[in-house]
């Protein structure tokens, strides 16, 4: 999209729903419970959950709201969320994956099927778009760390795939396997990422008009607003002017 990645449309979009941030925390709260519980409560000794307490950061989370979730993590009420993917097709035969943690997976999966089916979408099975999309590491950070030159080098140094700058930040792409001792080793050089996690990226985006990217972007914004939905990935394409359309 004009030099912009499809993620950046995302990022855009949720910029201005500051209304959801108790929404937001609440889905924060929910993934480092569930990365605490599934390994060691201490960051340090589990990646996710550093992952998950970095990203809840970035978000001004109260420090008081981690420590409490990572506390909930460790008691005998805590529920047993499940991790669950969901894919399917949007409007303009969009590819979308769906992430989610949920403690009743016939409710979730109720709820994405009717989400994708009123917005002219339809749900398939686990595996129908997941082909589409490369699983990738990606780790973020400020513009302020660095210019694109010095952290393409780093990046690669440390055993990154790529590294893309833009207005919004660097962004680094590794594999599966290397995506921790990257962070280690950019955090090192850098100091703590905005940002380390694994992703669904899309391998090809596809453009939309005007009318399916609004139908699109309503559709993936009630996939946000869904309490057990964490992540949406979508491979869309968009150009700056219609985004800039869109957004006013």
């Amino acid at each position: 999209m004009a030099g912009h990645s499809q993620f950046k449309n995302i990022m855009f979009r949720k910029g201005a729903q500051d209304a959801k941030r108790s929404r937001m925390f609440s889905k924060l709260a929910r993934e480092i419970t569930v990365a605490a519980k599934m390994g060691m409560p201490e960051p340090d000794k589990n990646p996710r959950l550093r992952a998950a307490i970095i990203a809840a950061r970035v978000q001004n989370m109260p420090k008081d709201n981690i420590d409490r979730a990572i506390k909930k993590s460790q008691g005998g009420d805590a529920e047993n969320y499940e991790e669950v993917r969901y894919e399917g097709y949007g409007p303009g035969g969009i590819a979308v994956i769906v992430e989610a943690l949920t403690d009743n997976r016939n409710r979730t999966a109720a709820e994405v099927r009717s989400i994708f089916s009123k917005h002219g979408g339809s749900l398939g099975e686990t595996g129908s778009v997941g082909f589409m999309f490369n699983r990738v590491g990606q780790i973020t950070y400020p513009l302020t760390v660095g210019d694109a030159d010095s952290m393409l080098e780093a990046a690669i140094d440390a055993g990154a795939d790529d590294c893309g700058s833009s207005e919004d930040g660097h962004e680094v792409t590794t594999s599966v396997e290397q995506l921790g001792a990257v962070r280690d080793a950019l955090e090192a050089k850098f100091g703590p990422a905005a940002g380390a996690k694994l992703v669904w990226k899309p391998v090809n985006t596809n453009p939309v008009g005007e009318d399916d990217a609004r139908t699109l972007f309503k559709m993936l914004d009630t996939l946000d607003d869904n309490d057990d939905v964490q992540n949406v990935y979508a491979n869309f394409e968009v150009s700056d002017s219609l985004m800039a359309k869109l957004s006013a």
